[in-house]
């Protein structure tokens, strides 16, 4: 048993020393790889640093190419868009006959002719014909136009015993409507933007049509029954409303009275809120504003559509002697006129113009 435990001992002894030797080589070994892999790490970190320097040199390269090729798609596009530009407003001017050429510099005198009717309401002369019939449209819902001879019979106490009374076979909503040679054109009441052309003499509808994007909300804030106003200038028929894409700013409308077609839309920069009137007279917008209450009118806003008025230098234009509001403005290109509806009173304001700068 003894020499076993020897033999034991003595084997253990060899496994240990064995061990010790293995142990040796294995740490050996471990500290050449050590040092391979440090040197491979450095190559890596070295080719690395190459592949960004290389990357950089690539992107700077592309992005210096690109913004060559971005610059002159761009001059491109600037040249073609001032190019279009430019022919739209040859077509423009053609189409609005670019010979009106006066603006508005002021607000000379008011009379008020008679005080009749409700709050709201329109009256006006036909700017395209020759006679000087009156029409009166009291209310912003009706559905009746009375018709006076002149101006005289209309100032008559008892005026609307010899007025013409007209029947209509739709409503009208608002008191945006307006008549322009022989016809009446005004916002079917019910309807989100449908507009009737009405012929006064024959007493039936000539025509209608549906205004894009109009209707939904007030061309004026002051004003929250005309969603779409009619306007007659120089050049004929203009509709003005707001839009809640434009963020309530006041878009205009040229339209062909005869074929009842849309032949051009502006965006303007001018806005609704406090406005309680507009008007066209030669080509521009000229919007009135008031205060909620209630005050002294004005105008603060211009915009002419083919640019020949620097809007930025006209000054406020005040409406003279009179407090209260507006519920209807139209020009008379005629007479170089305004015909206003204030608080029932029917008014009309004369107008002193200048040269368009």
């Amino acid at each position: 048993l003894k020499k076993r435990l020897e033999k034991c001992n003595q084997d253990i002894l060899d496994y240990v020393e064995e061990f010790r030797d293995f142990s040796k080589m294995v740490l050996s070994r471990l500290a050449g790889l050590n040092n391979y892999k440090a040197e491979v790490k450095s190559q890596v970190e070295n080719l690395l640093t190459r592949i960004e320097r290389a990357q950089r040199d690539i992107d700077y390269f592309g992005s210096v190419t690109d913004s060559n090729t971005c610059i002159e798609v761009h001059e491109d596009l600037v040249k073609q868009q001032l190019f279009e530009e430019a022919e739209e407003k040859k077509k423009l001017k053609l189409m609005l006959n670019a010979s009106c050429d006066h603006m508005l510099a002021g607000i000379k005198s008011l009379k008020i002719v008679k005080k009749t009717g409700d709050k709201h309401g329109s009256w006006m002369k036909d700017p395209g014909k020759k006679h000087t019939k009156i029409y009166l449209l009291n209310g912003s819902v009706n559905n009746v136009i009375f018709e006076f001879a002149n101006i005289m019979t209309f100032m008559e106490s008892n005026h609307t015993l010899k007025a013409r009374r007209i029947p209509l076979p739709f409503p009208w909503e608002g008191t945006g409507h307006i008549i322009y040679q022989g016809f009446l054109f005004y916002h079917r009441y019910g309807s989100l933007n449908e507009i009737i052309k009405f012929n006064i003499q024959k007493r039936n509808i000539s025509d209608q049509m549906l205004l894009p994007g109009a209707g939904r909300v007030p061309a004026y804030q002051l004003s929250p029954s005309t969603k779409i106003d009619l306007a007659i200038d120089e050049q004929g028929l203009w509709a003005i409303h707001a839009e809640p894409e434009t963020g309530g700013n006041i878009v205009i409308t040229k339209i062909n009275h005869i074929t009842m077609a849309v032949e051009h839309t502006w965006d303007t920069s001018c806005t609704s809120k406090d406005a309680e009137a507009a008007f066209m007279a030669c080509n521009t917008l000229y919007v009135v504003y008031n205060f909620p209450s209630g005050g002294t009118s004005r105008i603060q806003c211009v915009y002419d559509v083919l640019d020949a008025v620097n809007t930025y230098e006209i000054p406020t234009l005040h409406f003279p002697k009179r407090q209260g509001s507006h519920s209807t403005i139209h020009y008379n290109p005629k007479e170089k006129q305004l015909f206003a509806w204030g608080d029932g009173s029917q008014i009309i304001y004369k107008l002193h113009t200048k040269q368009k700068v």
